[in-house]
């Protein structure tokens, strides 16, 4: 069978290309839409379907642009109700793509429209199944996000719902079918997603502690349930924007793609309720950066972060961007939904301060240095998630998740002056923009954060210790 996974790791995403006999189907777009139909003329082969798994929430989804540019028909499962027009599937219903066979089958739980995509080949084998967010590699979706949308609604009756689709529509399928997951590890969809991004299903059978065969309801909604943070607060605007349609990116790209000279863009960004979003790497940013601007660098998990931190998909940015990266910054702002992009600073940096502005930097010293000067009245503060941390950590450090830094900000060290790290310099970077932007400006950055930390001779309090220290 002709399929191919599309990854996109800095989201975490996956996408599918499936085609036989000149025709293709595409499932969950990302939307920069171009690279699928550049794949399908390379087949000779027309886009007959775009199907969806599910209304995403951590991703708009390339579903309209792609239909407008291909004519391609966009699928979704029973009791989806899109404010654009698409072909809602009745469970178990079949399309035909070429000589293969595609069943939508309704799993509900990570949303009520979820459904997944059973493909079966030209001789009528089934050879795997699409399961969107209802299976991953490892984890199941998590079953809060849909809450909102409807009256009524908990996590738990969504989880339940979730029980009884992998246990009545999933788990009796053949253990030979390969399970290929929309997210992969990294994503906020789940809580223990491998690595891995396809798998069989027996195998998953096997190893993956929701699918266990003698797991009651209530035991499989207390596991899942369990440890699962609040979603990110863009979550629920992508969704909107998923069901009620948006933009054309095109459009986006066109009207985002402004250079300001430093003089313009100072005066846009003093207009009032605008983020000037830095994101070049973390160490140009720490030696010289705007006064009051964020740093979220390209180089990682970029688009995650933008949704986590700035939340609102409205909210209107100014950008200072490496050479030649403007369009490919703006298309992945896109792609959880931030189309407010008002231009970016031409010249970067060193036209910001050749023309006389003023910059900030952080103080940031080696880990050995961190080494030499910690001692037992110092403040540590550790930006790395709970389960991070909870392996390993250094003695007495505080644990502020950068994720949770808008919640959480009270619990910052306001006082004497405290270090800062992360996993390896990265996230320590944007929590110190986040709070310098705030005025809180006694922090000091540790470099390579706990990868560095633990080649010196800090003491470490340790439940995992990887390393064998003590």
């Amino acid at each position: 069978m002709k399929i191919e996974q599309i990854y996109t790791g800095c989201i975490a995403q996956a996408a599918y290309y499936l085609e036989s006999n000149g025709e293709a189907a595409i499932f969950d777009p990302l939307r920069e839409v171009q690279p699928y139909i550049d794949r399908a003329q390379k087949d000779n082969a027309k886009i007959k379907y775009i199907f969806e798994t599910h209304f995403h929430a951590d991703f708009v989804s390339g579903h309209l642009d792609l239909a407008k540019k291909s004519g391609g028909k966009i699928v979704y499962g029973p009791t989806a109700n899109p404010e654009f027009d698409a072909i809602i599937a009745a469970d178990n219903q079949e399309f035909k793509v070429g000589n293969y066979a595609v069943k939508a089958i309704h799993t509900p739980g990570h949303t009520l429209e979820s459904t997944c995509y059973l493909l079966s080949d030209e001789n009528g084998k089934q050879y795997g199944i699409i399961t969107g967010d209802t299976l991953f590699i490892g984890d199941v979706g998590r079953p809060d996000l849909a809450q909102a949308l409807v009256d009524d609604l908990t996590q738990d009756k969504l989880a339940g719902y979730l029980f009884d689709s992998l246990r009545n529509k999933i788990m009796p399928l053949s253990d030979e079918l390969i399970v290929f997951p929309s997210h992969g590890a990294g994503s906020a969809c789940g809580k223990n997603m491998s690595k891995e991004t396809t798998d069989t299903l027996g195998n998953q059978k096997r190893t993956n502690y929701a699918l266990r065969a003698d797991m009651t309801k209530a035991e499989f909604t207390k596991e899942l349930l369990d440890g699962l943070g609040l979603p990110p607060a863009y979550f629920p605007q992508n969704v909107m924007m998923n069901i009620q349609g948006y933009e054309s990116l095109d459009s986006i790209i066109e009207k985002s793609n402004i250079g300001l000279e430093p003089r313009e863009f100072e005066a846009v960004a003093n207009a009032g309720d605008v983020v000037v979003l830095d994101v070049r790497h973390e160490n140009d940013f720490v030696k010289a950066h705007i006064p009051n601007s964020i740093f979220i660098g390209i180089q990682g998990n970029f688009a995650p972060w933008v949704g986590s931190l700035l939340r609102d998909v409205n909210q209107k940015i100014l950008l200072v961007i490496p050479d030649g990266r403007v369009e490919e910054t703006i298309t992945r702002l896109s792609r959880v939904g931030f189309d407010h992009v008002l231009g970016y600073l031409n010249g970067g940096i060193e036209a910001w301060k050749n023309a006389g502005f003023e910059t900030d930097s952080i103080t940031s010293i080696s880990p050995d240095e961190f080494s030499a000067r910690l001692n037992s009245d110092s403040i540590v503060v550790d930006a790395r998630k709970p389960g991070e941390y909870e392996a390993e950590h250094v003695t007495n450090a505080l644990n502020i998740p950068l994720d949770t830094i808008n919640e959480n900000f009270q619990s910052v060290p306001k006082g004497d002056d405290f270090f800062l790290h992360c996993a390896g310099g990265y996230r320590s970077v944007i929590m110190a923009s986040i709070l310098k932007s705030r005025g809180i400006h006694n922090l000091i950055n540790v470099e390579k954060g706990m990868s560095g930390i633990k080649q010196t001779t800090v003491s470490c309090t340790q439940f995992e210790c990887p390393s064998g220290k003590k």
